[in-house]
């Protein structure tokens, strides 16, 4: 188990300010919550003594951190196939691919993402979850950042939190909507089907926005930005409006326009995993302060299954 150990001064012009707060300044490579455990086990010491999360510092105090990293990961490394969009020292943008689980758990504990990431980072064994910071469903394919230290790790965090991550994703539902909007709505655990989430007014707040970006005889192609971060929240979101996405096996059924042509009907009842893209991601750098975008092409199972719908229409025509 990795040991953490540092010693700074506690600058005189945080006097007044209680510890807690004086040390998510000095230290911002940690959360406050983490920072608040270490000083409440005795694994932070000013002057050498013990002090209470509250206790107000004058400047000048001499702290000395000695704190485990009870979070260290034993998940094996392996070889994963996914494609890196951009990397450096603080942090690393994967393209997730559709069918690749994110975490380890019950009847996965090998083949998902964390495993390739540890894989080709080994250093990531350090971080909480290996670095990743917020998650994909299996079958949603794109962009994930994850973080490469914990000062990386901390900042990602706060700028989720503060709903400064920018993430935009491809879609494509059912029906023909006839235009952009939000939806507002909040969302909780199915309480008794306990994969699923739906929506509720005891649930959390899920913010959707959409435009329409193109429509079908029976489906809309869309554009979507998340305001909140809910567990299948685009598929819970669009499913109440009764525009559930093509090929959810959760949340959707599976619709084909009448006499549309083969090819798209071929390409509908293959399509066994809901239509969504994580197409495009930014975030600000968490040393240099710049803006990171990173964007990516559609999956190519993705673009398979538009290209029938748009072809469609010309069938429909002729």
């Amino acid at each position: 188990m990795p040991t953490y150990i540092q010693e700074k001064v506690i600058p005189d012009d945080m006097a007044g300010h209680r510890l807690d707060q004086a040390l998510a300044k000095i230290f911002p490579e940690f959360s406050r919550s983490r920072l608040k455990n270490w000083i409440l086990d005795g694994s932070i010491l000013v002057k050498g003594e013990s002090w209470k999360p509250r206790d107000l510092v004058n400047g000048g105090e001499s702290i000395s951190i000695q704190a485990k990293h009870h979070d260290k990961l034993i998940n094996e490394p392996e070889r994963i196939d996914f494609k890196v969009e951009y990397e450096d020292k603080e942090i690393v943008v994967i393209n997730k691919p559709a069918n690749l689980v994110v975490h380890p758990g019950a009847g996965n504990s090998k083949g998902t993402l964390m495993n390739g990431l540890l894989y080709q980072w080994p250093e990531l064994s350090e971080l909480p979850r290996a670095g990743i910071v917020h998650r994909l469903d299996k079958d949603t394919s794109g962009l994930m950042v994850i973080a490469k230290n914990l000062k990386a790790h901390n900042s990602l965090v706060k700028q989720l939190s503060a709903r400064e991550v920018s993430r935009e994703y491809n879609a494509i539902c059912n029906g023909v909507l006839t235009g952009g909007g939000t939806i507002n709505k909040p969302i909780r655990r199915h309480p008794v089907h306990r994969i699923k989430m739906i929506v509720r007014d005891d649930g959390k707040e899920a913010i959707t926005h959409y435009k329409v970006l193109q429509r079908f005889r029976a489906h809309t192609h869309i554009k979507v930005n998340l305001e909140t971060g809910r567990t299948h929240q685009i598929r819970v979101h669009f499913a109440s409006r009764r525009h559930a996405l093509v090929g959810d096996p959760v949340y959707g059924r599976m619709i084909i326009p009448a006499s549309c042509s083969k090819v798209l009907e071929d390409q509908i009842r293959s399509f066994r995993r809901q239509a969504l893209c994580a197409s495009k991601l930014e975030l600000i750098h968490p040393s240099s302060g710049e803006k990171i975008s990173v964007e990516v092409d559609l999956a190519s199972d993705y673009n398979d299954l538009l290209g029938a719908m748009e072809e469609d229409l010309s069938y429909k025509d002729a």
